[in-house]
C-alpha cells in the first residue's frame, strides 16, 4: 500500500523545490533557485522510474507530474529570466520588457498540455522537454556566478529576449526528440541514447557548467540525426 505512493511523493518533492525556488528567485537568490531546479530534476527522473518499477502508473500521477513540472520547469525558469532581464535593463521606462520572460511559462504550459494528450510522445518527445529548457536557463546565473567575464554576454537584454523567444518556440516545435527511456539496457536499439550520455559526460568533464548549453545543442542534433537515419532505413 505504501509503495504505490512513492512516485507521487517524489513528484511532490519536485513541486516543493519549484515553490521554494520561486520564493528564492523573487528574493534574487538565483543560485539557490538554480540549485533547486537541479534537485527537482532528480526527483522528476525518479518519480517516473519508480512508477514503472512498481507498476503503479496512473492518470492522476501523470497529471500531478505535469502540474509540478509547470511550477518547477515552467514558472521558475521564467522568473529567473525575469530577474536577469531586470538586471540588464538600465532604465525604469524599459522594465516592461522583462515581462516577456513569462513566454517561457506560457509555452511550457502548452508543451505540457500537448505531451499529456499526444500519443506520439510515449517513447519520444515532440519539442524540447520542459526540464531540459529549465536546466539551460538555470545554467545562466551559475555561469555568471563562476566567471564574471560572461556577465556582459548573459545579462544582456537583447540576448535574453532572443533566448526566451527561441526556447519558447522549441518547447512546442514539431521536432521529434530523443527520450532517455530504456526498454532494455543493451547497446542495440539504444545507440543514440548511449552516445548522448557519453558525449554529455565528456562535455561536463571538460567544460563543467558551460557544457549545459552545448549538451542541449548535442541533444537536438543527435535527435535530428536519429530521425534522418530512421527515414533512410
Amino acid at each position: 500500500m505504501f509503495l504505490r505512493h512513492i512516485p507521487n511523493a517524489l513528484t511532490c518533492l519536485n513541486l516543493l523545490c519549484g515553490c521554494v525556488g520561486v520564493v528564492e528567485a523573487f528574493h534574487n537568490n538565483l543560485i539557490i533557485s538554480c540549485g533547486l531546479i537541479g534537485i527537482a530534476l532528480i526527483f522528476d527522473f525518479f518519480d517516473g522510474f519508480a512508477a514503472r518499477l512498481l507498476k503503479v502508473s496512473s492518470p492522476i500521477g501523470r497529471d500531478l507530474d505535469s502540474l509540478a513540472d509547470m511550477v518547477t520547469f515552467g514558472l521558475l525558469p521564467s522568473i529567473i529570466i525575469y530577474q536577469l532581464l531586470m538586471q540588464s535593463i538600465p532604465d525604469l521606462m524599459g522594465i516592461w520588457k522583462a515581462y516577456g520572460a513569462f513566454l517561457i511559462a506560457i509555452f511550457s504550459a502548452i508543451r505540457l498540455a500537448k505531451f499529456n494528450n499526444d500519443p506520439r510522445q510515449s517513447d519520444s518527445f515532440i519539442g524540447v522537454p520542459t526540464p531540459a529548457n529549465a536546466l539551460l536557463i538555470a545554467s545562466l546565473p551559475v555561469i555568471v556566478f563562476q566567471d564574471e567575464s560572461w556577465k556582459p554576454l548573459i545579462v544582456n537584454t537583447t540576448n535574453l529576449m532572443i533566448l526566451t523567444v527561441v526556447m519558447s518556440y522549441l518547447l512546442v516545435a514539431e521536432i521529434k526528440l530523443l527520450a532517455l527511456k530504456f526498454k532494455s539496457f543493451g547497446w542495440q536499439g539504444n545507440e543514440i541514447r548511449y552516445s548522448f550520455i557519453i558525449v554529455t559526460v565528456l562535455l561536463l568533464a571538460f567544460f563543467k557548467i558551460l557544457a549545459i548549453p552545448l549538451i542541449l545543442i548535442v541533444y537536438i542534433g543527435l535527435s535530428v540525426t536519429a530521425n534522418l537515419v530512421k527515414k533512410d532505413a
